[in-house]
C-alpha cells in the first residue's frame, strides 16, 4: 500500500511539473515581405528598374517567450533575402528599420495588465512606446514618392492607374469557419479586410486588400506578431500578398523572467512623436 502511495504522488508531481511547464515556453516565427508587393500597397509608384533590384524575398526570424504572465517578442538572428548572403542587404535593413516584418524592433506584453510596449533603436537612442492589441490602422507617413505621382525611369514617365484617395483605409473584420493546426494547435481563422478608396482609370473605386488572420485560444494567452492584426488568441500567422509571418515551432520549458520584461533603461516616446521622427527621416531616405 506503501509503494502504491509513493507511486501516486510520484505520478501526480510529474504531472503538475509538466502542467507547470505548459505555461512557459519558446515559439519560433518566419517571416516572409516580398518588398516590391509591400511597397506597392502602400500606394508607392516603383519603377521597373528599382523592382529588378529587389529581392524577390525578405526572410527574418522572430521568437516569441513566454511564461504565465508575461511574454516579448523581437528578431533572433539576421535577415536573408532571395539574392543570397546574410543581413538582406540594403533592402533587408530598410524593410526591417521601417516596418517590415514587424519592424527591428521588441515587443513586451504583460497578460494581467493587457499592456504592450514597443522597444526599438533610432538615431542611436532605445525608445518604448505604449502599445496595443487591436484591428487598427499603423501610423500613416508622409512618405515621398506620392502615391497620384508620375514616376520616370530613363526616358519613360509612368502615371499609375490606381489613384487613391487621402485619407487611411476603412477597415473591416470578418469571421470564417475555417480551422487548421498550426505547430499542433487549433487555429480559427479571421479575415482584416482593408478597404481605400480611389480612382482606377478614373472610376470610383474600393480597392480591397484581404489579410488572413490565424488564431488560437489553447495557450491561454493574448498576443500577436503585429500588433495592429489581432482579434482573440494568440495569432500565429499573418498572411497577406505582400507579407507572410507564421509559427514554425514550439518548446515548453522554463523562461527566465528578465527574458520577458521590457528594459528599464529606454526613452519613452508617443506614437505622434514617432510618426514625427520617422517622417524626418522618411524625407532624408528619399531626398
Amino acid at each position: 500500500m506503501k509503494k502504491i502511495f509513493i507511486a501516486f504522488v510520484g505520478l501526480l508531481t510529474l504531472t503538475i511539473s509538466a502542467q507547470a511547464q505548459k505555461k512557459s515556453g519558446a515559439i519560433q516565427f518566419e517571416s516572409t515581405i516580398d518588398p516590391a508587393a509591400t511597397m506597392a500597397a502602400t500606394g508607392m509608384q516603383i519603377s521597373d528598374e528599382m523592382r529588378a533590384r529587389m529581392p524577390k524575398a525578405v526572410k527574418t526570424n522572430f521568437e516569441l517567450l513566454f511564461t504565465a504572465t508575461n511574454a516579448s517578442y523581437m528578431p533572433v538572428e539576421e535577415t536573408e533575402d532571395s539574392n543570397g548572403g546574410g543581413g538582406g542587404g540594403g533592402m533587408g535593413r530598410m524593410m526591417m528599420r521601417f516596418g517590415g516584418a514587424g519592424g527591428a524592433r521588441e515587443y513586451y506584453y504583460s497578460f494581467a495588465e493587457q499592456k504592450l510596449v514597443e522597444v526599438f533603436d533610432m538615431s542611436d537612442t532605445t525608445y518604448v512606446m505604449q502599445s496595443k492589441l487591436a484591428v487598427a490602422n499603423p501610423p500613416q507617413m508622409a512618405m515621398r514618392p506620392q502615391n497620384n505621382a508620375p514616376t520616370t525611369s530613363g526616358n519613360t514617365t509612368t502615371i499609375s492607374a490606381v489613384q487613391f484617395m487621402p485619407g487611411p483605409p476603412t477597415l473591416e473584420v470578418v469571421k470564417t469557419d475555417e480551422t487548421k493546426k498550426i505547430i499542433g494547435l487549433n487555429c480559427n481563422k479571421v479575415i482584416v479586410k482593408s478597404i481605400r478608396k480611389a480612382k482606377v482609370l478614373g472610376e470610383d473605386k474600393d480597392v480591397i486588400d484581404e489579410t488572413a488572420v490565424w488564431y488560437t485560444n489553447d495557450l491561454g494567452f493574448n498576443f500577436s506578431p503585429d500588433p495592429n492584426f489581432w482579434t482573440e488568441g494568440t495569432v500565429l500567422a499573418i498572411e497577406n500578398k505582400g507579407k507572410t509571418t507564421v509559427a514554425k515551432g514550439i518548446e515548453y520549458r522554463n523562461v527566465s523572467t528578465k527574458d520577458v520584461t521590457a528594459p528599464k533603461k529606454a526613452t519613452p516616446i508617443t506614437a505622434d512623436e514617432y510618426k514625427t521622427k520617422m517622417e524626418t527621416m522618411m524625407k532624408r531616405f528619399t531626398g
